[in-house]
Order: C-alpha cells, then structure tokens, then sequence
C-alpha cells in the first residue's frame, strides 16, 4: 500500500511539473530586449504564461539551439530577416506547423513555405533622400542610383549585413545575376565615402551633407525622426512603377526539440494577431506582418507604397550567390 501511495504522489508531482512548464514559453532572440519586452509582457498579462527570452546575435543563437539538440531549452527563435530565417531552417533547428490562425493573419510571401516560420513585423528597405538638396522626382527606383547624376552623392551600409544581401537577393531574382552585378557596380560607383556599419550613419550623413542619398531600414529613420523632428531627411518609395519596395521581416520559428511545443504555436498565434501587432507597429516603427492592422500614427505618416510580392524567402535561398555577387562588385 505504501509502495502506490509513493508511486502516485511521483505521478502526481509529475503532472505538476508538466503543467508548470507548460505555463512558460522560453525564446531566443536576436532583437533588442526593449523592442519584444513590451509584447511578451502583454502576452503573460493576458494568459498568464510567462514568456522568458535570452537574446543575442543571431548566429551563436541558432549555433547553440544546434548544439543543445534533444535537450533543447528555447521553444522558438526570433529573429531579423528572412535570410536568418532560412539559414535556421536550412540548418534543420526548426519545425514546421501548420496553422489555420496564422495563414489567415500573415500573407504567405511573409511566410516560409514550408511553415517554418513566419512574419511577424515588416520594414521597407528604401530609399533615403536630403530634403535640401534632392527634389523627389528626381528619384525613381533602386536601380536609377546606378546612374552617373549620383556620382560621389550616394550611402551605403556595409555589404556584410543580411540586410543588404536580401535586397540583392531580390534583385538578381529580378534582373538576373548580369543585371544586378551591372547595378551594384553603379553603387559602389557612386560612394560619396566609404561604407557605413549601420543605417543609422547613413541617415546621419546624409544630414550633415555627406552624402544625398542613401538605402535603409524604415524603422532606423523612424527612430531618429522620432528624436529630431528637424530631420532634414525623408524616405522615397521606389520601384512605384514595376515590381515595388523591397519588404523584409521580423519573424519567428518554432525550434526542432521545443519543450513546449503546443504552448510556443499558442504564442506565435497571438503573436500574428491585432495586439500584438499593434504593440509591434508602435513600439518597432515597424509595418504590422497581418494587413488587417493599421501601422502607428508616426509609420503611417510617411506614406503609403506598393511592396514587392516576391517572396521573401528567397532572401535566404540566394544569399549566397548575392554575397559573392556583391563581392565581384566591390561592394565590402
């Protein structure tokens, strides 16, 4: 009798602990602590479950979600890109599921097609022009900044970030690898100075005359027009014309080994959902992934484009021809 006494109070103590981990969703993330706090907190608020998140760069993230294997500790990756995203799901770290929820909030080109992850927030990579010394007809698409009137008046960020390697990507999806060495080499052509390590410099050049024109993120001009509504920059919408501006993503995937696999999906599903993206959308200075949700009054404010409908993982699938590309280019 003692014996199944002892053996149901373990079974017992058990199920507790079953359902105490259930109750916590662990992410890794490579986004900046402040900018998902704010969405998982609403999260715990509204269904109790603890969102606990490590973040860091995205590659030791998804080196070490490889290296813990079945004794997985992260439920999902957050990330930037959907060249990252493909790369973790090349890498075999993510699973797939399929969702009702969230194929009716997220349009599949924010999604990978084989329901490895999928979009949550969305930037335009763009355009930045001098209100001082560029008129916006003047401007046109990406591939017009190729031109010989741009000479010694273009930005660029380094090469090396994933950012830069998307666009290209979509651009040899486009063109063709020919064409888009053709462009690059116009780019590099026409550097005012040497490239920048982020977007932010290049906005900031472009201020103080450094340059005319240059290609960013939405959000990083979102944030410094936010500090200094003086900016004498703004974002021009290329491509109007044709095919539209590039769109990239935040997005997230569930990890192969998740030890809360149901609770994670949970997450995501929310995630993808009106709140969610609305916290999103005003914290990030970012486009909310789900059409349904308006973008903050600060994002709407600079106006409305047509995208690019290519999808977005083909970031990840020429990555690596883009990379080599944009070396051939001297573009470092």
């Amino acid at each position: 009798m003692q014996i199944r006494r002892t053996l149901f109070s373990l079974l017992v103590l058990m199920g507790a602990t079953t359902v105490q981990a259930a109750d916590e969703v662990v992410v890794y993330s490579s986004r900046i602590d402040e900018l998902i706090k704010p969405v998982f907190d609403a999260y715990t608020a509204k269904t109790g479950v603890k969102v606990k998140f490590i973040t860091d760069k995205e590659a030791p993230l998804m080196q070490r979600i490889k290296a813990e294997g079945t004794n997985a500790t992260a439920d999902l990756l957050l990330t930037v890109d959907a060249g990252n995203l493909w790369q973790a799901e090349n890498m075999g770290i993510l699973q797939p599921f399929k969702s009702p929820v969230i194929d009716a909030n997220i349009p599949s080109q924010y999604r990978s097609s084989t329901d490895s992850w999928t979009g949550l927030s969305l930037r335009a990579r763009t355009i930045a022009y001098s209100t001082d010394r560029v008129k916006p007809e003047e401007l046109s698409t990406y591939e017009a900044l190729a031109g010989k009137e741009w000479e010694g008046r273009l930005c660029l960020r380094t090469a090396k970030k994933v950012y830069n390697q998307s666009l290209t990507a979509t651009l040899i999806e486009t063109h063709g690898s020919e064409k888009t060495e053709e462009i690059l080499k116009g780019w590099v052509n026409n550097l005012s100075t040497d490239v920048f390590s982020d977007d932010i410099a290049v906005i900031q050049a472009i201020n103080a005359g450094q340059c005319d024109v240059g290609i960013v993120n939405t959000y990083y001009y979102g944030r410094l027009h936010k500090q200094d509504p003086s900016l004498a920059v703004k974002l021009f919408w290329p491509n109007q014309g044709d095919r539209g501006v590039h769109v990239n993503l935040s997005g997230i995937g569930l990890t192969k080994h998740a030890p809360h696999p149901e609770a994670a999906k949970a997450l995501v599903e929310w995630m993808t959902g009106p709140d969610a993206q609305a916290i999103f959308s005003g914290v990030n200075q970012e486009y909310p992934a789900n059409p349904s949700v308006k973008p903050s009054e600060e994002v709407a404010s600079w106006g409305t484009f047509k995208a690019d409908t290519i999808a977005v993982e083909v970031a990840g699938k020429r990555q690596a021809e883009a990379i080599k590309l944009m070396d051939r280019a001297g573009w470092y």
